[in-house]
């Protein structure tokens, strides 16, 4: 006991300081060891307790854990979860995705198009990105190739559409974002579903404007019409997916159902579908479930981590500390605003969105009410800057996701190459939101 409180004294002797700069490099050279996240965090998170306060410290972390896994609106991220899961293994994707040839196949560039919208309904029904961006390597960025779209093109628009489930609700990144920063999680699905599609027309205006400027990387347009009974068929693989997008999110804008009956109702949806279609198996529901179990299981774990952490740097006075760094570099809110958009950018570029939600929200939200700024808009611009972590070198999720499906000849460094075009797009984006907060709504 002796030695915890002389360890305890000697950490406090640093001051917050200096106890800030021991605290990120050892999470730095931890993570550099290929140690997880969750782990790293919560390691330092008890090294930290018991040098700067000792072992009486330790139930007050221990409780601050406790209240973020109980939260209820927590459950809803394993119903999302599992929705997305049992997609993957459906044919609900391919089908849909054939539908949308109704709408986008006369127009030169028209599959890109209909990537794009199919992106939009796949995120709307589940708000997961790795999964569709694997559905839609499969699916659309084959059949692009086959017809000669130029590669950087159908890279891109597979990537950067397939990231869209980061902004459109039912968002898990906005979920989370909620669940951290204490705002309500309907009004942030309200505020972002304006930006999010803005952000799918961006892309669709990008794809036209490359068809208009550059005719020669996109196909010429197939003059064969669709004949009626094709029509028919196709309008029926359109009808599941946007009838389950109207229930879920009809029902959470109506006030009919909370965000977490809102997910139960949409697994039901998805299950539901998989029965009329013939495709319902108990392998198939036993697969979802397993991938689901992992995926929640790494969010829940990132979180207790991060929660630990966070708590004890709070102790320390460490929230005060940065706080008063952040807000000392400006009177302007804008400049402040812009400041985190910038550390959210580089964290982006090598941590997992869970982490950099739950390590920075509790410091960077109370920073915003202190402005007078809305921490639901606040919550639209952090997910639009996740979108860009998503697609950003050395480590963005959405290029490995696609590598692991894409044809030999793709390399990574084909796919960052690729991404750059709509990595410019999503700063267009974030840049508009903060120049004109009213886009959300607010």
């Amino acid at each position: 006991m002796t030695d915890l409180l002389d360890f305890s004294f000697n950490l406090q002797a640093l001051g917050i300081g200096w106890g800030t700069a021991v605290m990120f490099i050892m999470m730095v050279v931890l993570l550099l060891t290929g140690m997880p996240l969750a782990f790293v965090t919560l390691l330092v998170a008890l090294v930290f307790a018991l040098g700067w306060f000792g072992p009486m410290s330790i139930p007050l972390i221990t409780s601050r854990v406790y209240s973020f896994v109980m939260n209820f609106v927590f459950v809803s991220v394993p119903m999302f979860v599992l929705m997305a899961a049992i997609l993957d293994r459906s044919g609900i994707a391919r089908d849909l995705f054939d539908a949308m040839k109704l709408f986008a196949g006369r127009m030169r560039g028209g599959v890109a198009v209909q990537t794009v919208f199919v992106s939009v309904i796949l995120a709307a029904m589940s708000g997961i990105i790795g999964g569709e961006i694997v559905l839609l390597g499969m699916i659309a960025l084959p059949q692009m190739l086959r017809q000669g779209y130029d590669r950087n093109l159908a890279i891109g628009v597979v990537c950067a559409g397939g990231s869209l489930g980061t902004m459109i609700p039912p968002s898990i990144v906005l979920i989370i974002y909620g669940l951290t920063a204490n705002v309500s999680i309907g009004e942030l699905f309200t505020a972002a579903f304006l930006p999010g599609f803005m952000l799918a027309m961006f892309y669709v205006a990008y794809i036209l404007a490359r068809a208009w400027l550059t005719p020669h990387v996109v196909p010429q347009v197939d003059p064969e019409p669709i004949p009626r009974e094709e029509k028919l068929r196709l309008l029926k693989g359109l009808a599941l997916p946007v009838l389950v997008v109207a229930i879920v999110l009809g029902s959470i804008y109506g006030g009919v159902a909370s965000v977490t009956e809102a997910s139960a109702i949409g697994v039901g949806g998805v299950i539901l579908s998989t029965i009329l279609r013939g495709e319902f198996s108990l392998k198939l529901l036993r697969d979802a479930a397993m991938q689901t179990l992992s995926t929640v299981g790494m969010i829940v774990w990132i979180g207790i981590g991060a929660t630990a952490i966070v708590g004890v740097y709070n102790l320390m006075g460490g929230v005060n500390f940065v706080s008063g760094m952040i807000t000392g570099i400006s009177d302007n809110p804008t400049v402040i605003v812009l400041v985190m958009m910038a550390i959210l950018f580089v964290l982006g570029a090598f941590l997992d969105w869970v982490g950099i939600a739950l390590l920075t929200m509790p410091i960077f939200v109370p920073i915003i009410k202190s402005l007078g700024l809305d921490p639901v808009w606040f919550g639209v611009l952090f997910c639009m800057n996740m979108q860009i972590s998503f697609l950003s070198p050395p480590f963005g999720p959405a290029a490995f996701y696609l590598k692991s499906v894409a044809p030999p000849g793709i390399t990574l460094g084909v796919i960052f190459r690729a991404l750059l075009p709509f990595i410019a797009l999503q700063m267009l984006a974030v840049g508009l939101l903060i120049a004109f907060p009213g886009i959300t709504g607010r």
